[in-house]
């Protein structure tokens, strides 16, 4: 589902060049659940956009669900994220003068599906949101805001869900809530990568790529092994 080739990401500000990725490599099948884990300022975020084409490598290449992305104009990415890609930012990005139902809504008219009234309200009633779906964001609990975005990010049926610190600013009982939804879109053959620098949360992957310094330094099972979400503790 997606392949990376030797990415690099550098950035120039003046005299000084910053190095956020440094020859990266690997490959992550359908119906993955992946933890990237490392601390702030190790790459991971940087990783997130490259893959969902919100930023270019330096140097190498990037294929998602078959499309090689790369060297692709500012058109060109926007349709893949269309059509690929399902972001869950820390920050929510929900749009504040829409309520829970328009803002899930919008994006399923974003990628041209029918019913889309109809399919925002069935994916807000699956996180739990359906009492509050003519609410507004301030209106809503973080917690609450947060299952808005990924309603959002799940009903437009995209392959690939991108979540970027999706419990980093949730109490502990919201958080899991969260992973449980994540974790089920696995069993609708969607791939899941979560950024984050809980390794407490990288338990329950089915694989856990380490950053440090922008480079990789190790990828494989959690050890121990695969933990189930009500084991958690943070």
């Amino acid at each position: 589902m997606i392949k990376l080739d030797n990415i690099s990401k550098r950035y120039d500000m003046g005299a000084v060049s910053v190095t956020a990725l440094s020859d990266i490599s690997l490959e992550i099948g359908t119906a993955e659940f992946v933890v990237v884990l490392g601390p702030s300022g190790s790459g991971k975020t940087t990783l997130l956009n490259i893959i969902g084409g919100l930023d270019s490598p330096t140097v190498g290449s990037v294929t998602v669900d078959n499309c090689e992305i790369t060297n692709s104009g500012r058109i060109d990415k926007f349709a893949f994220r269309r059509q690929k890609i399902g972001f869950i930012f820390q920050s929510f990005n929900l749009f504040p003068t829409l309520t829970a139902l328009e803002n899930v809504q919008f994006a399923v008219d974003l990628k041209g599906l029918p019913d889309a009234v109809q399919v925002a309200r069935r994916y807000l009633e699956d996180v739990g949101l359906g009492p509050r779906v003519e609410h507004f964001p301030h209106e809503l609990s973080g917690g609450e805001q947060q299952r808005v975005a990924i309603a959002r990010a799940l009903a437009t049926g995209n392959p690939v869900l991108l979540a970027d610190e999706p419990t980093g600013e949730l109490d502990f009982q919201t958080g899991i809530q969260i992973l449980k939804l994540l974790e089920a879109q696995i069993n609708a053959d969607k791939t899941v990568l979560v950024v984050t620098h809980n390794r407490e949360i990288s338990r329950v992957a089915d694989r856990v790529i380490e950053l440090s310094s922008g480079e990789i330094v190790g990828d494989g099972a959690p050890t121990g092994g695969r933990a189930d979400i009500s084991d958690l503790h943070w």
